[in-house]
């Protein structure tokens, strides 16, 4: 059987080669990102797919004459219109705990940059100067700061575990996670507006959703404390970034750390790359050797599977479940 790869960003596709093709199973891959209407070709005879950032709209999933599976490289699926794909009987697999500690790690790492001005001391040395890179109150102690957590899934309870040892407060926004969890996690179940008002900073780890779709934007920001500090890991289309660029500029907003950011990849005259109480990463805090393995072997098995006909794990658009 064909299994079609879309886009992938790995060197080479040894691993999932190495599991598909044992088993008599095609592999045909394209490394650059096609369009929608160069994907409809590629993948109508397709009997599996797998597709990390490609554009698997409705129109693509329409020309798949007989895919027993979509399965996405990684936990979000906003470039799948799952929709589509449930009317056509074809379920769309996530890979979802690949990268679990990764995040969680590197949120961390995010938020003591931006509380101990990692960054802007590092590059005072390097400039030949001395001393504090900046005011001594932008020198933050995290014991004294409270955290909003938006989202307490996985990855957001992970970032939790982490941050009870710094032993600040910490609130959280997930209307799918029971009151009970929340607190047995030593957090406080807040209202997204409470936790906007009363957090020094705020982390998203939710996923992107009609519901979460700019979350944070010019409201939500003015309501946020004078020198608050943001923190996304989640996905870009969370945050409205002309906002959050105008309260950065202004210093309402004394920091953010971006890991993504909408539109990606930042456009080369964006603020977010100068602004010097921004930090920004590019889409990569999920990566480790492990949790790229890890990815990849599962994306791979999960396409074995449905071409056996097991039943799946991890579908999320209600296919066969």
């Amino acid at each position: 059987m064909k299994v079609v790869i879309t886009d992938y960003s790995f060197p080479d596709l040894a691993i999932e080669e190495g599991i598909l093709r044992p088993l008599g199973h095609e592999v045909l891959a394209w490394q650059q990102q096609r369009t929608a209407a160069e994907l409809t070709q590629l993948v109508g005879d397709a009997d599996a797919v797998i597709t990390q950032f490609a554009p698997v709209n409705a129109e693509v999933i329409a020309s798949m004459q007989q895919a027993k599976v979509i399965v996405r490289y990684g936990i979000g699926v906003d470039n799948v219109d799952l929709e589509a794909a449930r009317v056509k009987g074809i379920p769309v697999c996530n890979v979802p705990g690949f990268c679990t500690d990764e995040v969680a790690d590197h949120t961390l790492a995010f938020i003591l940059a931006t509380n101990r001005q990692v960054v802007q001391n590092c590059l005072h040395v390097r400039e030949g100067k001395w001393g504090l890179a900046t005011p001594l109150d932008q020198l933050r102690t995290l014991r004294d700061q409270t955290v909003g957590i938006v989202g307490f899934g996985r990855i957001g309870q992970e970032v939790n575990a982490r941050l009870a040892s710094f032993k600040c407060r910490r609130l959280v926004f997930d209307p799918l996670i029971a009151e009970d969890v929340i607190r047995l996690a030593g957090c406080e179940s807040a209202s997204l507006d409470r936790l906007f008002t009363q957090s020094d900073i705020v982390t998203f780890h939710c996923p992107s959703a009609p519901q979460t779709y700019q979350l944070l934007n010019s409201d939500s920001l003015a309501r946020m404390k004078q020198g608050a500090i943001v923190i996304n890991l989640a996905r870009g289309n969370v945050i409205d970034t002309a906002a959050l660029v105008s309260a950065l500029q202004s210093g309402h907003i004394a920091a953010a750390a971006l890991d993504v950011c909408d539109p990606e990849p930042i456009p080369l005259d964006s603020p977010l790359r100068s602004l010097p109480n921004v930090i920004t990463a590019s889409h990569i805090s999920s990566a480790s050797p492990r949790s790229v393995r890890t990815l990849r072997e599962t994306a791979a098995n999960l396409a074995a599977m449905a071409l056996r006909g097991q039943p799946l794990p991890n579908v999320v658009n209600g296919v066969g479940i």
